[in-house]
């Protein structure tokens, strides 16, 4: 009891001196991995601010800074830890990076020169320095880097297709078919380059080949809108204008904001006679761009056919605004006013459309030309374009950066996404879709004894705003003094259950081990203190195994923690519910079975249960069984489980 209390007492003073850069660093980088980015930058802080010469805090900050968009930011950090070591390959890989989404195009290129000098072998790196060279316009330079990447990976199939990019760059469209040709000879399952021989077609106006072409690219990359606006545009010139309108739909399902889908959708519609629903679209066009007089002309004509006629002569009367002499609008708006019973109006626009005639040589007007198959630039203004169907300006390819760094964190950790362990913390679990709030009767005991902070069970991974964070110090500083002041063990437990429990919510998951391990020499009977502790120890050997460091010892730390907390508390499914996510994380599959369901034996409305034992069905090759719990788990409020389900059937 003495070295208890000893422990307990010395226990403020010891953290703080033992709590150097190394540990900030440390957990500021496990607040990253977990995304937590605002957090991590907290810790780095406190790093930079102790230790300003070290690099690793300036560049792991920057790292945080680039996953929250803070470009510029991130940059300025990268270019720190160069200053303080500029031997790092990772610093100028992320400060070019970092540059791309600025368009500083040549910096970028400066960059990857300097990394490549350390990193020769590195054909990310290589295929970075290409791209802005490309962008930068550098195409002379950038032929000759792909020239020696084809020598050095003879077999990378990107080389080549960043190589007929170049070629259409300079007009030559024969070396881009046979760079693209060799591209696809080498992986013909990549679908930007099935997607980049498409628009070398439909630059020709081959529109069958070009619509095979971008329907492999679809079967390849179904998620991807620019395939099916491109796919539309190629039927539509084939006249196949019901496969024309799914494509649109797709498209704009995927992507609900895009310009081009809405209005060509929208002339399709007119086209069709869905008049209804194609000024549906045009009213989308015109609350992206509302000075947009093409989009208010078409509308105008959908108006004036479905009969309103004072809100199409609003829309004529802003384009006839714009352009005077557009009598082919006026004679529509004079129409418009005739049926409204205003004759003035009316006469004075066919005034204006007669004098017209009459000023011409041969004393007419000529109508406007309704040819059909017909596309317009989407810069171009001429409003005798008016009904021909858009597309972009340049056609440009879709840049594929090498990166590390490329998406989210949590997008590289796994194919298969099991939902996390249930643990404790101060945020109390909500949800719009499910009822049933997680309750553990030790829990509440807990918290009728304490008489502090209530503690609530959650899986939900929370990330606190910076007012949070403050607060989160605060209190473990406010948490310490007590500690520091509790003259007996029995009094200090639940205090140091609480530590734990704000240290876990900083990321901060060695102190709240600490805490745990001391909580459990005063009280070895506690399932909460072992529960939290495997917790705990859980989320570090999954950053550890992020980072290659071997965790089969840790993880079977944790499997004792959870069978001692079962133990003590035989009746709380989520502790079956966590050893079921452990033994997934060790490849045990069968026993992770056998402890989903007996959680779900306990507690028949657990969710995520349901969910984790069908993804491990699914991945057991129990197809049937599978997807029968991920569809209960939706039923019970986890929609995303309707997703799983759609791709395995």
């Amino acid at each position: 009891m003495r070295r208890i209390l000893y422990l307990l007492i010395v226990w403020p003073v010891l953290a703080s001196a033992q709590f150097n850069t190394d540990r900030l660093v440390m957990i500021g980088r496990s607040a990253l991995y977990y995304e937590d980015y605002v957090l991590s930058i907290q810790y780095f802080n406190q790093a930079i601010s102790q230790k300003p010469w070290l690099y690793e805090p300036w560049f792991f900050r920057g790292v945080a800074k680039y996953y929250l968009d803070d470009f510029r930011g991130a940059e300025n950090d990268c270019t720190e830890a160069i200053e303080r070591n500029p031997y790092v390959v990772s610093a100028y890989e992320l400060r070019g990076l970092c540059r791309i989404n600025q368009k500083k195009f040549s910096e970028a290129v400066l960059d990857y020169d300097k990394a490549l000098r350390y990193d020769p072998e590195n054909q990310s790196l290589w295929h970075n320095r290409i791209l802005c060279l490309i962008q930068d316009k550098n195409y002379d330079r950038a032929l000759a880097e792909i020239d020696t990447m084809t020598t050095h990976w003879s077999k990378y199939a990107r080389a080549y297709a960043m190589q007929a990019e170049v070629y259409l760059l300079q007009e030559d469209t024969v070396k881009a078919v046979q760079s693209l040709d060799k591209s696809l000879e080498i992986d013909p399952y990549d679908g930007g380059i099935w997607a980049e021989k498409a628009m070398i077609s439909l630059a020709g106006e081959e529109w069958q080949a070009g619509e095979e072409y971008l329907t492999k690219s679809i079967h390849l990359l179904p998620k991807h809108p620019g395939n099916y606006i491109n796919r539309a545009l190629a039927r539509y010139n084939q006249g196949n204008l019901r496969g024309a309108m799914a494509d649109y739909d797709t498209a704009l399902d995927l992507d609900p904001n895009n310009f081009l889908g809405h209005y060509n959708r929208g002339l399709l519609r007119a086209q069709v006679g869905d008049d209804n629903r194609g000024i549906e679209d045009f009213d989308f066009v015109l609350k992206l761009e509302p000075d947009n007089l093409m989009a208010l002309f078409n509308r105008a004509l959908l108006l004036e056919q479905t009969g309103n006629l004072r809100a199409a002569i609003r829309d004529y009367s802003k384009v006839i605004e714009e352009f005077p002499n557009f009598w082919f609008g006026l004679e529509h708006r004079a129409s418009c006013y005739r049926r409204l019973g205003n004759t003035k109006q009316a006469e004075l626009d066919e005034f204006r459309i007669l004098k017209a005639q009459i000023d011409k040589r041969y004393g007419k007007q000529p109508k406007m030309t309704q040819k059909q198959r017909q596309m317009r630039k989407r810069s171009d203004e001429d409003l005798e374009k008016y009904n021909q169907l858009v597309v972009a300006d340049e056609q440009e390819v879709e840049h594929e950066y090498a990166s590390d760094y490329r998406g989210r964190v949590q997008n590289r950790k796994a194919e298969m996404n099991y939902l996390p362990m249930y643990g404790l913390t101060f945020t109390q679990p909500f949800s719009e879709v499910k009822r049933d709030m997680p309750y553990e009767r030790s829990v509440e005991t807990f918290n009728q004894n304490s008489g502090s902070k209530m503690i609530y069970v959650s899986c939900d991974q929370t990330k606190l705003g910076e007012q949070q964070m403050k607060q989160t110090f605060a209190y473990i500083d406010s948490l310490s003094t007590v500690i520091e002041h509790t003259k007996t063990t029995a009094d200090v437990k639940s205090y140091l259950l609480l530590r734990a429990i704000a240290y876990c919510s900083i990321q901060n998951f060695d102190n709240a081990i600490d805490d745990l391990s001391i909580y459990l020499q005063i009280d070895s009977t506690s399932s909460l203190a072992y529960w939290q502790r495997a917790v705990c120890q859980a989320k570090i050997n999954e950053f550890n195994a992020s980072q290659g460091t071997n965790v089969e010892l840790q993880s079977a730390n944790v499997l004792g923690d959870l069978s001692d907390a079962i133990r003590l508390a035989s009746q709380n499914a989520y502790l079956y519910y966590d050893r079921g996510n452990l033994y997934v994380q060790r490849n045990d599959y069968q026993h992770a079975i056998d402890d989903y369901s007996r959680a779900i034996e306990l507690e028949p409305n657990l969710a995520e249960a349901y969910f984790n034992r069908g993804i491990v069905r699914l991945q057991a090759k129990k197809t049937a069984e599978g997807i029968a719990d991920l569809s209960k788990a939706g039923e019970l409020g986890l929609y995303q489980a309707y997703s799983v389900i759609k791709k395995y059937q």
